[in-house]
């Protein structure tokens, strides 16, 4: 007894002490409007232990001893580490917003993390705050109004391409854009953009396939990276890191419709997480959308394209009945249900396992054009599309798509040698099925299905990654592997789709365009990093990779930054880089529908390994190579203002084009061997794949920020940001020989215009952000330079469509700490782009069926739309 007696006696002697000197420390935790901060962390710097901020941003944290050091930190916000001597009053801690020159990235250097102000190449760091300030509805569109470099437009009356919006940095294409998310690579859609949109040809990544909701910031590297993350990244690389909080449960709800009372749209997000075995996170985020339709067709009350005037004896009550020829332009219905988690779970101190994923469904109806009753085979005499004794008045197919993507990844980090260590696997696909309905076959009479199950296609791919680096004092080296195994497969259609002509709009996908293709690539690179001083860092990066279809590739990049001062620092680099042709560009084969001049005729996509393709000559698809020099300054004064400068200078060797129409020639005595083609697969033109252009593009993106700008009252925040380029092709075309030799033109000047002029060369941005107290107030201004539309052949048909500027307005509301409102009013001076002349050409406008430019874009046609939303926290 009095041995238990004299060790409850030591024991009680050893923690009386550490119970007496245990402090609580009390405070709250604002922003720099002196707004709470809820589910803010605070953590003891020495313990290492934390505790979460309520919803009025009120803390109480046990510390061992007074005086002790706490850590508040925020996303979006600066860190902040104080001092508390005593327990007497509440501590009052106020966070910074985050200074974009100091804030760390992970993109652009795959051995060390560096400021933005260090790396030695362009980045932007956006914030989920900042792209829902945006007022956009989905994340391409939402970095289109963000980054100035950064492009995409919805698309109409342009099959698959409407439901995925072509999208590209620096005007070079969605094939040369690398998409990232957590830092691992992104399968790209299943689709290529066949139809004349910008983008023609290319193949991208379904940028519509991630919420924004699920979004914690996005970096986007404005500079070549093929020799760090292999493919695609000639333009950059856009890397989406997604959310990791567990502190709080988010709600978002949004809807919006235009000033003509169409494109009504209603989205909810859901945002949570949740710790488990005290350790390890995980975060979950669900998402709905629904968006309309919105139209904005022409209004000839004619049709020039078919020769039928307004007085026309049969058909002049109709096209006053009609004046829009029953067109249906601009953005498509679309329904969208998406699932994001994002998980870790620490193993021991060195070793971490990690995954994350999506799942995305996507359903979307767009529109082909309206067969006007006078048109050549588009008769409805068994009254399949109009009921039984009325009048009919002709159709418009619908081209639906139904698309599922999906991507994951797991993966554990740890310590190996004293290397950092990396280890994944991740695996994503993307699938379009396509519907075509309210149409017919009319080779089937009575017997034709108005809906047809036209076939589809799927893109996957299953990547495996070791990353390992170190640092050594001032040198940091780091190396890797890359394997990759990708697959393209194309769906017939059903038979009813395709057979003697196929259904009206788009023939579906025949047993000839099925198949299932794949290959395997292997990459090794290394990279190294020499802090020559703390002013002056240079760098480089070598990789290796090879093909299993087209053969191999190395590529190397070499850049420097050196800090003039502490608040001046200029850089540049040097890099080679590739683009390996897409399975898709290799293999695609499809048939479709075309209307020019009087004429409804069906053009034949051949791939590059069909044999009549090889027999005109044409070499199969090989990579493209690339140089890009990049040079630049940055420059900050004091802890608000920043801008920063850079030039580029890309070129870009052998680029995979699409040609244009090769069809019948003026000679109807000789059969050449084009038209032996045509005539064997019944079409009456045909396109192909190729590698025919060099292109150089040169341009300077400028970013100009000055944050929290004191006005006494509230806070003001100015940021200016644009992007000047221009693109140009270098020398000849690489027409093959017996092509040549026939008199064809495979790239003519309106192709040609898609890569020189269908995005704006000049976007200037221009935002103001005002808070006072709980309101914020917001208004962006856009700048979207010209845009040029080349005729095929006469360049006095060609048309310029002058910049113009976008306003949006809105503002914030913050209820309580956790409810807050927003309502924002984008292209508040309902601005459309300019109206297409004809000029005499009819195909131009399609006898006036569109009003505005359709082959080239700049921000789309919906006009002005008010938008509200709602969040709140808990």
């Amino acid at each position: 007894m009095k041995l238990k007696q004299f060790i409850l006696g030591v024991l009680f002697t050893l923690i009386m002490p550490t119970a007496m000197n245990a402090q609580t420390i009390k405070g709250i935790v604002e922003d720099e409007n002196g707004q709470p901060v809820p589910f803010s962390n605070v953590i003891d710097k020495v313990a290492g232990n934390g505790v979460t901020t309520d919803a009025n941003g009120k803390f109480a944290i046990k510390v061992k001893a007074l005086p002790a050091t706490l850590i508040a930190k925020y996303v979006g916000y600066q860190n902040k580490t104080f001092t508390v001597a005593t327990d007497a009053t509440t501590v009052i801690v106020n966070l910074a917003p985050n200074n974009s020159l100091d804030e760390v990235v992970v993109t652009g250097n795959r051995a060390k993390t560096r400021t933005v102000l260090s790396s030695a190449v362009p980045i932007d760091k956006i914030y989920a705050e900042d792209l829902k300030s945006s007022g956009q509805v989905t994340f391409d569109k939402m970095l289109a109004y963000k980054i100035p470099s950064f492009n995409s437009s919805t698309q109409a009356i342009s099959d698959a391409t409407a439901h995925f919006d072509p999208a590209d940095l620096r005007g070079l294409g969605p094939s040369r854009t690398l998409v990232l998310v957590n830092g691992k690579r992104k399968n790209q859609s299943a689709l290529v953009y066949v139809n004349d949109t910008p983008g023609k040809g290319e193949v991208g990544t379904d940028m519509k396939s991630i919420p924004f909701s699920a979004i914690e910031r996005v970096e986007v590297l404005r500079d070549g990276a093929s020799s760090q993350y292999g493919s695609d990244a000639i333009a950059g690389v856009v890397n989406i890191i997604l959310k990791k909080q567990t502190n709080f449960t988010e709600v978002s709800t949004t809807s919006g419709i235009t000033s003509q009372g169409d494109g009504f749209n209603f989205g909810a997000d859901l945002n949570s997480g949740f710790k488990f075995a005290d350790k390890g996170f995980v975060n979950f985020n669900v998402s709905y959308l629904d968006q309309n339709k919105t139209n904005r067709p022409g209004s000839p009350g004619k049709d020039d394209l078919f020769g039928v005037a307004a007085d026309d004896p049969t058909w002049g009550d109709y096209l006053k009945n009609n004046p829009t020829l029953g067109m249906n332009i601009g953005q498509p219905d679309t329904k969208m249900g998406a699932l994001v988690v994002n998980a870790e779970y620490p193993l021991s101190e060195k070793t971490t396992l990690y995954a994350f994923g999506d799942v995305n469904i996507r359903k979307g109806t767009s529109f082909a054009l309206y067969r006007v009753p006078y048109w050549p085979d588009v008769s409805d005499p068994f009254n399949l599309l109009h009921a039984a004794g009325t009048t009919y008045n002709g159709f418009q197919p619908t081209f639906n798509t139904d698309v599922f993507d999906n991507l994951g990844s797991v993966g554990i980090k740890s310590t190996l040698l004293g290397f950092s260590s990396d280890f994944s696997v991740t695996a994503g696909s993307n699938k379009v099925d396509y519907t075509i309905a309210n149409t017919l076959n009319p080779s089937l009479g009575a017997n034709s299905p108005t809906e047809f199950n036209a076939g589809g296609y799927t893109f996957s791919q299953l990547v495996g990654n070791a990353d390992f680096s170190r640092s050594f004092d001032k040198v940091t080296l780091g190396f890797g592997t890359e394997l990759r195994r990708e697959q393209y497969e194309a769906r017939a259609g059903q038979e009813e789709s395709y057979i003697n002509g196929g259904a009206q709009s788009f023939p579906g996908l025949q047993p000839s365009n099925a198949l299932k293709k794949d290959r395997t690539n292997v990459g090794i690179y290394s990279t190294l990093d020499y802090d020559v001083s703390d002013a002056f860092l240079i760098g480089g990066s070598i990789r290796y990779e090879n093909y299993s279809d087209f053969g191999d590739n190395f590529s190397y990049k070499v850049n420097s930054r050196y800090k003039v001062t502490k608040d001046i620092t200029v850089r540049g680099s040097f890099s080679t880089g590739f683009r390996a042709p897409a399975l898709h560009q290799i293999y695609l084969s499809n048939v479709q529908t075309l209307v020019s001049g009087n004429t409804i005729s069906n053009q034949g996509t051949f791939n590059n390994v069909d044999p009549a393709v090889i027999g005109l000559g044409v070499p199969k698809l090989h990579a493209e190579k690339s140089q890009n020099i990049s040079t630049g300054i940055t420059l900050r004064s004091g802890s608000h203002f920043s801008t920063s400068l850079d030039f580029y200078h890309i070129k870009v060797k052998d680029r995979v084009l699409f040609t244009g129409e090769v069809g019948f020639d003026a000679d109807n005595t000789t059969t050449n061997p084009v038209e032996e083609i045509l005539l064997a697969n019944n079409v009456t033109s045909m396109k192909f794949f190729i590698n025919a252009v060099n292109t150089v593009s040169r341009g300077a993106d400028i970013v100009l920020s000055y944050k929290n700008l004191d006005l006494g009252a509230g806070r003001m925040t100015f940021n200016l940001s644009s992007n000047i380029s221009k693109t140009e092709i270098q020398g000849q075309i690489a027409t093959p020989a017996i092509l040549k030799a026939n008199g064809y033109d495979i790239f003519n000047r309106k192709e040609q215009g898609r890569i020189l002029n269908s995005r704006p060369n000049t976007k200037v941005l221009f935002g103001m952000n005002y808070d006072i107290n709980k309101l914020s107030v917001i208004m962006n201004n856009t700048y979207f330079g010209s845009v040029k539309w080349q005729h095929a052949t006469d360049p006095t048909k060609d048309q310029k469509f002058s910049g113009k500027v976008i306003t949006d307005f809105g503002f914030s509301y913050k209820f309580t700490s956790t409810i807050a409102v927003n309502v924002m009013v984008n292209n508040l001076f309902n601005v459309y782009p300019d109206e297409i002349d004809a000029k005499g050409d009819v195909v131009t406008n399609l006898g006036g069926r569109f009003k505005y430019p359709w082959e080239v874009s700049q921000f789309g046609i919906n006009g002005t739309t008010f938008t509200a939303g709602l969040n709140f926290k808990f």
